[in-house]
């Protein structure tokens, strides 16, 4: 018989506390989740919504950071382009003598870019007129119908020349040379300035300066080519070959192409002109300028450049003929409201030859010239006449480059 202190139930009755933290399982209830046990990181909303706006901002940061690089990347790209188009051609040594490329000037040769309509244009490095055409058509300008167009009292609507020039006939000028005119002791810049021969009358030029140095020449070696560059960079030498070139008719027609690189006026560049052929004047060959019919040339002269403004890029072109005369021809374009035509309109003619001459010798010789780079690439252009044969038709420039600009 057991003891009744020693029973002891089986199992035990359910208790009828409840913890008030623990949650009443229903029918309606699911299965609790099983826990493992780990503890878990509440999430920081707000430490979330930084960091996203970080990604992003960097993110941004880095594809305009890349956008940046591709645009500066490709500005440079093309100025180094620009910059191997419009630099000098580089001799090679390996070239042989026949090379057109080969010599110890072929350095100093321009190339040649044609623009988008196919015309040959040469690079002029200056960033406000950066190409000049490589050859001008430029109409025989001969006497007005008028003997003396009626003077104007008003400057800003001068009359306009007729001439005699019949069926459009005009003549190739090719260039030879151009350079900057500039000003003061900063330098500053007033036009562009490009010297052209007709294309037929090269041969004459090549002949007369080849002739100059070895008088049973048709063509020139180097060591005389250089002779002849050292004299028409030379200020007296310079000066005395091309008075008596030009006083002989040699070349028969030339032209100098005048283009502002900033807004002037006429009577500005008059004032230049007239200070030049004064100064050039007392020393030509020949008849001297201190007679009447030189003083009512330079009035006539004058009377020309009584206009108005002339804006940058606009084209002033003053051309020699073969008898000397000088013909002065200005495109400001076409104007209706002022009646302007379109195209180049003669302004101008100066019978006394001498005025043509001493303005061409302000760009071609002396001590002073009017601008220093442009006689400097007139020579190296003379050089490509003399060194081929005469009666060739020799260019300043070189083919070697058929880019579209």
């Amino acid at each position: 018989m057991l003891r009744q202190s020693s029973f002891r139930p089986l199992c035990r009755p359910p208790t009828a506390v409840f913890h008030a933290n623990v949650p009443r399982r229903t029918f309606l209830s699911g299965r609790a989740e099983k826990t493992s046990g780990r503890a878990v990181e509440g999430l920081n909303v707000r430490r979330l919504s930084e960091q996203s706006n970080n990604y992003y901002r960097n993110r941004r940061s880095f594809l305009w950071s890349g956008a940046i690089a591709g645009v500066v990347s490709f500005i440079y790209t093309a100025y180094k382009l620009q910059q191997e188009l419009i630099k000098p051609v580089k001799a090679d040594a390996n070239l042989s003598s026949s090379n057109p490329l080969s010599g110890t000037n072929a350095a100093d040769r321009k190339i040649v870019v044609y623009d988008e309509d196919g015309h040959e244009i040469v690079p002029t490095g200056n960033s406000t007129i950066p190409t000049f055409p490589r050859t001008l058509d430029i109409p025989a300008y001969t006497t007005p119908l008028s003997p003396t167009p009626p003077a104007s009292t008003d400057p800003r609507h001068p009359p306009t020349l007729t001439t005699t020039a019949s069926h459009g006939a005009t003549t190739e000028y090719t260039l030879v040379g151009l350079g900057v005119r500039t000003v003061t002791f900063i330098n500053l810049q007033v036009y562009l300035v490009g010297y052209y021969v007709a294309t037929a009358d090269i041969a004459a030029l090549q002949n007369a300066l080849a002739k100059k140095i070895n008088p049973i020449a048709t063509t020139l070696v180097p060591n005389e080519r250089d002779q002849l560059r050292a004299a028409l960079l030379d200020p007296a030498e310079s000066d005395k070959t091309w008075d008596e070139l030009l006083a002989s008719g040699v070349p028969a027609r030339s032209a100098f192409r005048v283009i502002p690189t900033r807004d002037t006026d006429f009577h500005h560049l008059r004032d230049g002109f007239v200070r030049a052929i004064q100064a050039r004047a007392p020393g030509l060959s020949g008849s001297g300028a201190d007679d009447d019919a030189f003083g009512e040339a330079m009035r006539q002269f004058r009377g020309v450049f009584n206009r108005g403004s002339v804006p940058k890029r606009k084209e002033l072109l003053l051309v020699r003929d073969e008898t000397g005369k000088l013909s002065i021809a200005y495109d400001g374009g076409a104007n209706k409201k002022e009646g302007r035509p379109a195209g180049r309109q003669l302004i101008g003619v100066v019978e006394d030859e001498r005025v043509s001459r001493a303005l061409w010798l302000n760009y071609l010789g002396g001590k002073k010239v009017a601008s220093e780079p442009a006689r400097e690439s007139i020579v190296e252009g003379i050089m490509e006449f003399v060194e081929r044969p005469v009666g060739t038709v020799a260019t300043q420039v070189v083919p070697v480059l058929s880019a579209k600009v």
